[in-house]
Parts: structure tokens; C-alpha cells; sequence
């Protein structure tokens, strides 16, 4: 079974080239790269050209950028990543032995800030992802190819995607919750603020339960509205 990476990013050249390089040893052992770019205004593309299998681009947005890559995608299996997180060096293996009992999953989480408060929000993140079956894009979402078609693959909107395709996919199967971890930037609890930023998400994951127009949920979370 051959893994594919796909990692959607817009303005990630100070990053992109370290994690692409933490992907190499993947890589050699068969693993594809797909960098799906979403029209980034600075040096990404030049910087990942070298170490990916595929770059292209699609319409900015998380949910167009990871769609376009899945279908973009040859591997049997896909692994969707954020390009603020890191994988565990054996992803592929542990992916590889979910795959033979349930068709999707994910990974726990750890923050990488030092606040203590960080380690408080990922148990919750990952207690909650196992008892509902919703997880979000920071856990890894992996599944085989044929599943995440099944699935009817990402909805095309701004923000939630992942908890909308996972609403979808508990339907059909419930989810490997796989105990390993990925560690995921804390930057923007940092940034705005730990619990200005959890009040935050929690209220946008209600609205958006309750029916709320995506769009608007994007720019509240600070998205810059799209042209």
C-alpha cells in the first residue's frame, strides 16, 4: 500500500522547506508528496519544488487545496497535513496496520508551546475526537483512497471541513484513534491568546452546528475573505 502526503499551504516559506525535509526519509521508503499550493505571494513554491512529488495549485482554502491533492494523489492510502505539523517517524507503518482494520483515522495531538495549559487543551482534543468520532485536520486525517471517495471527499467550504467530512465518514465506519501523536504548532493560542482562542473555536464549532454560514465562520477566524 503506497501513502500519500498531501499538504495544502499558502505563505509557508518559513517552514516548508524543514518539514518537507522531515518527510524525506518517508519518501524514500515509497511515500508520495503532493504540495498543494493555494496561490502563496512568497517563496513556497520555489522552496518546496525540490522536494516534493507533485506541487500544484488550486483555489485557496484549506477544503479546495486538499481535494485537488487527494485527486491529484496515485497512493492507496492518504494522509492529509497541515504544514505546522509533524508526523511520528514510523507514520507509515502505523497507518499502514490501521488500514487493515478500519478504512479511516487519525492521530492524537500534542501542542508544541510550553504552557501547561497546551497539554490540558490536546487531552481534551483527543478525548473528545475519540468519544464522538470528529476529529479536526491538526490530528492527521488518514484513510484509504477509495474510502475518502466514498465519503464524498472534502466539502468545498470555508471553514469545518474536516469536522463536515468526518460527519459524513462516522456514518459509514467509525475511526481508527490511533494513541501515537502529532505535534502541531501552538502559534496561534500564542498569537491571540489561550483563552481568548479556545472561547473562539468553541463558539464557531456551535455556530457552525447550529447552521451558520461557513464564509462568515472563516472570516471571524481570520481568514481574509477570498476573492
Amino acid at each position: 500500500m503506497r501513502l500519500s502526503i498531501i499538504i495544502p499551504v499558502l505563505n509557508e516559506a518559513a517552514g516548508i522547506e524543514p518539514l518537507l525535509l522531515r518527510l524525506a526519509p518517508l519518501r524514500a521508503r515509497g511515500a508520495q508528496l503532493v504540495v498543494v499550493d493555494g496561490g502563496s505571494s512568497d517563496a513556497t513554491l520555489a522552496l518546496a519544488r525540490p522536494h516534493a512529488d507533485q506541487l500544484i495549485t488550486a483555489p485557496r482554502g484549506r477544503a479546495s487545496q486538499m481535494h485537488a491533492g487527494a485527486l491529484a494523489a496515485v497512493g492507496d492510502a492518504l494522509l492529509f497535513l497541515h504544514a505546522d505539523t509533524l508526523l511520528p517517524p514510523d507514520v507509515d507503518e502505523l497507518i499502514g496496520a490501521a488500514l487493515r482494520s478500519r478504512p479511516w483515522g487519525r492521530f492524537d495531538v500534542a501542542l508544541d508551546g510550553a504552557h501547561p495549559m497546551f497539554r490540558v487543551i490536546a487531552a481534551m482534543m483527543n478525548w473528545r475526537s475519540r468519544v464522538t468520532s470528529i476529529a479536526t485536520g491538526d490530528q492527521a486525517l488518514f484513510m484509504h483512497r477509495a474510502f475518502y471517495l466514498q465519503a464524498g471527499g472534502f466539502p468545498q467550504i470555508a471553514l469545518m471541513e474536516d469536522i463536515a467530512f468526518c460527519k459524513r465518514a462516522r456514518r459509514l465506519a467509525r475511526p481508527a484513534c490511533l494513541r501515537q501523536r502529532v505535534l502541531t504548532s501552538s502559534r496561534r493560542w500564542e498569537k491571540h491568546g489561550i483563552w481568548r482562542t479556545i472561547w473562539l473555536m468553541w463558539r464557531l464549532r456551535l455556530a457552525y452546528f447550529l447552521g451558520a454560514d461557513p464564509r462568515r465562520l472563516a472570516q471571524q477566524y481570520g481568514y481574509r475573505k477570498q476573492a
